[in-house]
């Protein structure tokens, strides 16, 4: 328990600089992109008073290296500053967008282990048989699919010719937003699951090849209990780390598919702040993201080490 907390510790100080990291490139980023905020927010026909004025409340007409120190002392209290367009804090329009955002990435991830837990059982279990080769044509074909492209066609096939499920939106009751995550949510499974599979495959072939496989089977276990509880548990710890860095991908792809689906996510605001040139939004949602990518991987190395008490804490 001690080294497991030790390891925790460093990890989650790694994740911390990582973030300070962010924030310094985030900052950088946004101070080089054309364009003055203070013009952004006051128009095109703002006298050159009223421009040095904004520029003095915020800042802008200090050192680079203070604006900075600002911002992030600003963040440490939890404020991300305000939006040019809507007028209101971006922590607020953050919040009101990141519940179906991570809905969205915990249906994909769902449906993406539900595909891949049986192809991949099935497929190690019938090595190099009709069924293994057709699964892995599937997952290889389905690595080069763009998730975009996956998206349309679920929209063109099953919502508007088929009309089982919504086109786009977000629905206004509970079930209502449920229904329209089944779509976005089965477009990113569909993108993760042959990585997925192919993974779990592998894992399996090498643990029912092993001899305590062998030596369950000799008792007289059943085929299925032998997969299960003995190979599917042994077999499971690398897959879980695919599978969080396929969601530490998945949270930044979450743009487009928020945007072909017309989802309420952060993704959605991302791309509204960039076209309208709300910088401020642009900036809280990118470290918004790079926490969500840094929470996942600190879950992930956690949930490895769980599933696997073998591996060394480094």
């Amino acid at each position: 328990m001690r080294r497991f907390l030790d390891y925790f510790g460093r990890r989650l100080v790694s994740a911390l600089v990582t973030l300070f990291g962010i924030t310094l490139v985030v900052f950088l980023l946004i101070h080089l992109i054309p364009g003055d905020p203070a013009r952004t927010l006051l128009g095109p026909h703002a006298t050159a008073g009223e421009l040095a004025a904004v520029h003095r409340e915020w800042g802008l007409n200090r050192p680079i290296w203070v604006q900075y120190g600002l911002y992030m002392s600003r963040l440490l209290r939890g404020d991300f500053g305000t939006s040019l367009f809507y007028r209101v804090p971006v922590s607020q329009l953050v919040l009101q967008r990141l519940l179906p955002t991570l809905l969205l990435m915990m249906f994909g991830a769902v449906l993406a282990l539900v595909l891949a837990l049986p192809l991949a059982a099935v497929a190690a279990s019938l090595k190099g048989r009709i069924a293994d080769q057709v699964i892995r044509l599937l997952s290889l074909a389905g690595l080069g699919i763009p998730s975009v492209w996956i998206g349309i066609v679920l929209v063109l096939l099953v919502a508007i010719r088929a009309n089982l499920l919504p086109v786009a939106g977000y629905g206004t009751s509970v079930p209502a937003h449920l229904e329209s995550l089944i779509l976005p949510s089965l477009t990113i499974a569909i993108g993760m699951f042959p990585t997925l599979t192919r993974s779990l495959r592998v894992g399996l072939i090498a643990v029912l090849d092993s001899d305590y496989i062998a030596s369950a089977r000799a008792r007289g276990l059943s085929a299925w209990r032998v997969l299960v509880r003995h190979g599917m548990r042994n077999a499971i710890a690398p897959t879980v780390t695919v599978l969080g860095l396929n969601i530490g991908y998945l949270v930044g792809s979450t743009v487009a598919i928020e945007t072909i689906f017309a989802l309420p996510g952060i993704g959605t605001l991302m791309v509204q702040a960039v076209l309208s040139r709300d910088f401020p939004i642009v900036q809280g949602v990118a470290i918004v993201y790079g926490i969500l990518v840094l929470a996942v991987n600190l879950g992930t190395d956690l949930v490895h080490t769980a599933l696997d008490p073998q591996l060394e804490l480094t």
